[in-house]
């Protein structure tokens, strides 16, 4: 970690950080991969106990620093402290949650069918698979949290959980964040008793260490949370190597929110109250955001945006995270005032630069449906309210929306029951489907899934929070007819680690017995 070159900017003030920092060479980016390639085969087969240890320490170290790195992220960020005090209680969170998915050992997904010599009119082999490590993984931190999905955020969690070494390339905008958490995963590293290759972080303000490190033929996939563009982009470097790797890529969403003629009747009010805390959170900096909200036409409907427009009127301007995430704001915004079929309903006060004024915007069906332009993400605290008559317009909706994160519904029960088959349309493009409350919070466990179809992610059979998050860093192996001796513990007969195992299709912990090989 080179100082000198760029500096990180307060975006509260425009004020340029002390101590500046440096883009990796392209030199420091192949010897990164080199020293993250020569350990792999060494930490892949490191105990599941060595694995939950580094991650239990750098846990514990972020708790012991919590003063001092929300102190630095505060600053490079301007999110207040609350949010990024419990922005790190969830980032120690995963980091708990993966030592113990290692632990325990169940995703692996060991599979074992036994052999059959008698079986007619072919013998049957004995076939024993689980999930192994990809090779080294490189994680791009992402602008909108410093800490939860960056340098020691879920994709490093679960690469490193999987047994792949990480590579992280520091998000520009927080790179002293990046570089103080850093040295707690070194730290961890060492204490674990692992190589220093293990884990390693790199700096760059521009495009190059990125496609340095995506286009390095020991480089085996990417995490990344951020624009659609530079997803896009991450993919089409991907594809394009001699031999391409997975780009796991959080990208784009707008979050629709669809409000029922009986939720509103009944709690219009609430709705609405809580639509304008959940687009506002964090200054609308959100990939959870909810871009969009489609409301019936009619009186209630009146009284839900006039309310929402009040509401939106006396929401004071946040600082942007950065200067870029600002002027690209408000290009979105501008891109909405010029459309013909949009007015603009309310706005908050704005103070130019990198603030995010709330806005609250209003059209109809016919026009998102003409133009699906007016469904691109806006990344800030803007929605666009949609008037809508009847379900047939809810149906056409859907069929022009692209892949979501998050779809909300508010109904009152009997409502919902009666729109299956418009919830199933809604299910067919969105990876989380939520009732009755709002999309922003994403709880990390077992159930989870952040992701969703194209362009919401780069792979919609995916998560990049919750414990499924692992897998998209692991691959499938099979060992057929191979001797107990030499197969991985979990594997065995004996079942010595007693994971959970599928045996000739039978869930078990119990160990097989000699008589059970044929």
């Amino acid at each position: 970690m080179i100082r000198g070159g760029f500096a990180a900017v307060e975006p509260a003030t425009g004020r340029s950080l002390p101590a500046p920092f440096a883009a990796a060479t392209p030199d420091e980016v192949d010897a990164a991969a080199a020293r993250a390639h020569e350990p792999f085969v060494h930490y892949a087969a490191a105990p599941a106990a060595t694995r939950a240890r580094l991650l239990g320490d750098l846990a514990a170290a972020l708790d012991a620093s919590a003063d001092s790195v929300v102190e630095r992220a505060r600053s490079e960020t301007a999110l207040p402290e609350p949010q990024l005090r419990a922005e790190l209680r969830r980032t120690t969170q995963q980091l708990r949650l993966f030592a113990a998915v290692v632990t325990d050992g169940a995703w692996r997904d060991a599979r074992i069918d036994t052999a059959d010599p008698a079986r007619q009119p072919l013998a049957k082999p004995d076939v024993r698979s689980w999930r192994v490590p990809l090779g080294p993984v490189a994680v791009f931190g992402a602008s909108n949290f410093p800490l939860a999905f960056s340098v020691a955020g879920g994709d490093t969690a679960s690469a490193l959980a999987a047994g792949n070494p990480v590579i992280v390339k520091a998000h520009p905008a927080h790179p002293g964040t990046s570089e103080l958490v850093a040295s707690f995963a070194v730290d961890a590293v060492e204490r674990a008793g692992l190589p220093a290759g293990t884990f390693a972080l790199l700096f760059g303000a521009g495009y190059e260490v990125g496609r340095a490190l995506v286009g390095h033929p020991l480089v085996r996939a990417v995490g990344f949370t951020g624009s659609r563009a530079g997803g896009e982009a991450l993919r089409s470097l991907a594809a394009m190597r001699p031999e391409p790797i997975p780009v796991f890529a959080e990208m784009s969403s707008i979050n629709p929110v669809i409000v029922l003629p009986g939720a509103l009747a009944e709690a219009g009010p609430a709705i609405a109250d809580g639509l304008h805390a959940s687009f506002t959170l964090r200054t609308g900096q959100l990939c959870t955001n909810p871009g969009v909200v489609l409301v019936p036409e009619g009186p209630a409907g009146d009284a839900f945006a006039q309310r929402l427009v009040t509401l939106t009127r006396a929401t004071p301007a946040g600082a942007m995270l950065s200067a870029n995430i600002g002027a690209a704001y408000e290009a979105g915004l501008r891109r909405l005032l010029d459309h013909g079929a949009i007015l603009a309903a309310a706005g908050g006060e704005g103070r130019g630069g990198s603030s995010g004024r709330a806005m609250v915007w209003q059209t109809t069906i016919t026009a998102v449906t003409a133009d699906r332009a007016l469904l691109g993400e806006v990344f800030g605290p803007s929605t666009l309210l949609v008037w809508y008559r009847g379900d047939d317009d809810l149906y056409r909706f859907a069929e022009v929306l692209e892949g979501q994160l998050t779809a909300t519904v508010h109904g009152s029960p009997g409502e919902l029951h009666r729109r299956g088959p418009l919830l199933a349309r809604f299910a067919a493009k969105v990876g989380r489907l939520v009732f009755n409350q709002f999309p922003t919070g994403v709880e990390v466990g077992d159930a989870m899934v952040h992701g969703g179809p194209f362009p919401a992610t780069s792979d919609g059979r995916t998560t990049s929070v919750g414990t499924r998050a692992i897998e998209r860093f692991t691959r499938l192996i099979a060992y057929q007819n191979c001797p107990d001796a030499i197969l991985p513990e979990e594997l065995r007969d004996a079942n010595p680690r007693g994971i959970e195992r599928l045996v000739d299709g039978v869930r078990t912990k119990t160990p097989l017995l000699r008589g059970d090989r044929q």
